[in-house]
């Protein structure tokens, strides 16, 4: 039931104790609890809301940041994460294989806002040994849904 539960609010974290129970074939009580377990053992960290920001007069600007750092012997990647992630400009912070080491995706009013807290705050720290900024130009599809409408054909079907 637990998994359940989870992939219900990923998709929509409104939906009510007492819907989840129906789907489920359980009780609200029993939800409830389990919702309660999962928010305590911090499987639930938070029930954010997706925004399309373009559709309101906020500008936003959305950067991802491939970053090269040095590991801590002991601690690996996992401090310097974390000291990237308390930033309050910061989203996002995963570690990557490949080419850099993690990717950090923030939010700006403006280009020079995030270029400026690359080059302020987070290539001077000194275990980064590189940055590659990329700016989002147009958001699609965020955590799982879409974002954009598709258009509906509205001419009308004619037929001999």
């Amino acid at each position: 039931m637990r998994e359940q539960i989870l992939k219900a609010i990923d998709k929509n974290s409104k939906i009510s104790a007492a819907d989840l129970a129906i789907m489920l074939g359980s009780t609200e009580e029993e939800v409830k609890a389990v919702i309660k377990e999962l928010e305590d053992e911090k499987i639930i960290c938070g029930y954010p809301t997706l925004i399309n920001w373009e559709k309101i007069q906020c500008e936003r600007v959305t950067a991802l940041i491939e970053v090269k750092v040095t590991p801590q012997r002991g601690l690996g990647f996992d401090k310097i994460a974390e000291r990237i992630y308390k930033f309050d400009e910061v989203q996002s912070v995963y570690l990557m294989s490949g080419g850099f080491d993690l990717t950090v995706i923030l939010e700006g009013k403006t280009m020079r806002e995030v270029a400026n807290f690359v080059s302020e705050k987070l290539a001077p720290m000194e275990a980064i040994l590189s940055t590659a900024t990329h700016f989002v130009l147009k958001k699609y599809k965020e955590h799982g849904l879409p974002l954009v409408q598709t258009k509906t054909d509205e001419r009308m079907l004619i037929t001999p």
